[in-house]
This record gives C-alpha cells, structure tokens and sequence, in this order.
C-alpha cells in the first residue's frame, strides 16, 4: 500500500465542504479562515477510547481523533442557533489501533430536550475512506447492522436512537468529515461499554484489507456492508456539499433538531 502523509500545514481535502478551514497538526486539528468561527478543539486518546476496542491493551496514535464542534461562517451563526442546528468537524490520526483501525467508540446520541428524541446525524466525508457502522440497537440484540462505506463527498445519515461508529478504511491516510448535529448534542457510551464495543469488530488483514469479526458479547447478527443510500427523502442533494445545501436552503436540515418531522422516514430505514 502506498504510504501517505498529508501536508498539515494547509487545505487537505479532496473534497470541498464550502467552509474555509484547515488541518493543523502537533497536535492534529484545524484552523480557520476569515468570516469563520470555531471553538479549539476537543482531543480523544487512546485511553480514553480503549474499553470499546477489542484489544483495550493495544497500541496506536496517543491522539486518535480530534473534534470541533460547532463550526461554521459567521453570517449564519445566530441562524444556526435559532434552529438548533451545529455542525461539527473531526479529524483522526493516520495508523492503526493494534490490528483495529483508527476509530470512534460506538454510542448513541443522548435524547434532546428540545426535541425529546435521540437525535440523528448527518456525515459528510471531506478526506480519505470512511466506513459509518450503525446497529439499530444497543441491547444483547443488536438488531440490523450495516457498514457504509463512504469517499469524498459521499452523505451518510445516522437515523435517531442508532448505536454509531466511524472507521478510518486507510491507515496510511487521516480522516477527515464534517456533520450536522443537533445543538444539544450528547453521547451515551453505557450500553456499548457494557458489551465490549460495537456488535462487529473491523479488523485489518494482512494485506490491510478490513475485515469483520464477531463481538461474542451480543446475540447473533447479520451485518450488511453497502454504499450509501440515496437520502432525496430527506432534501439531501447529490453533488452538493451539506453546507452549501444549508447556505441555499437552510429548512433541509430542520429534520436534525427536530427528526419527528420525518418520522415516516425512520421505520425501517436503511442508510
């Protein structure tokens, strides 16, 4: 596999998310350019994340990922609070977690007092491979699973009360991806923590191909492992980056905040 190694030091992505930001790195982040705002960025190490891999003991980056919640331009900040609505933005680290890729724990949005409801997520991947792991439930049954695998600017939508994962697919290559989320976001870890992780481990091969893996820890399942689905249901366009979608028609993302708007679209969703 060719090795890569991105140039920190300015724009890095493959994909234009319409927003004038940049990777920084030692440690990695991002900054931001005129008329945008951002807070300083949240780091996740590998402790931190280590009782939902499969190896808690394993090696891998100190810094594993890093986020920025609550980004966008300045024109459009009181907008984005009168709706509700926050976009985020995560970078992670080239490598590998032991033979696991560099990854997000697994969780579920906690249940938004604005909307009482478990809030979904909307993925945009700016920068390298991604796969979005999400299982129905939490629970001994994990229920339906499914692995999205995703490029640049490829759309993922997470439904409401789904366990969730992001997986890095190249380790000689970071991950970068924006998100639209609810302002009063959460993540609830407990039920995951308690089976060990994600009802299916991604685990690199020899030739650092992903491979899956049972976790012993919840009943027996299935997993699907498929491109992303086509969310027009939802106003999502192809072709079109989620933050200029929300510059031209801010209502398409009201459904985040607020997704008992689209509530016939959860039943039986398949993302």
């Amino acid at each position: 596999m060719k090795s890569y190694q991105p140039d920190r030091s300015g724009h890095d992505f493959t994909f234009d998310p319409g927003l004038d930001i940049k990777l920084t790195g030692d440690p990695i982040g991002f900054s931001y350019g005129p008329g945008i705002f951002g807070p300083e960025v949240e780091t996740r190490r590998l402790k931190d994340i280590s009782e939902s891999l499969m190896n808690p003991d394993c090696d891998g980056p100190d810094i594993v990922y890093s986020i920025a919640m609550d980004v966008g331009k300045a024109v459009h900040r009181e907008l984005l609070k009168s709706m509700h609505l926050l976009y985020g933005v995560v970078t992670y680290a080239a490598g590998k977690l032991g033979t696991e890729p560099i990854r997000s724990q697994g969780h579920i949005h906690k249940v938004s007092p604005f909307s009482n409801w478990s809030t979904p997520e909307v993925y945009e991947i700016w920068s390298g491979e991604a796969i979005i792991y999400m299982q129905e439930y939490a629970g001994d049954s994990p229920g339906r699973c499914f692995a999205v695998y995703a490029g640049p600017g490829d759309v993922v939508v997470v439904p409401p009360y789904w366990v969730h994962a992001t997986i890095s697919v190249n380790p000689d290559r970071p991950l970068t991806f924006g998100a639209w989320c609810d302002r009063e976001y959460g993540f609830v870890y407990d039920d995951v923590r308690k089976h060990k992780g994600i009802a299916w481990y991604p685990v690199f091969d020899g030739s650092d191909e992903i491979q899956w893996q049972v976790n012993p820890c919840y009943l027996k399942s299935e997993l699907i492992c498929k491109s992303p689905s086509d969310y027009s249901m939802l106003g999502i366009k192809k072709d079109k980056s989620i933050y200029r979608t929300f510059e031209e028609e801010p209502d398409t993302f009201l459904f985040v905040p607020s997704p008992q708007i689209k509530e016939d679209c959860w039943k039986e969703f398949v993302p």
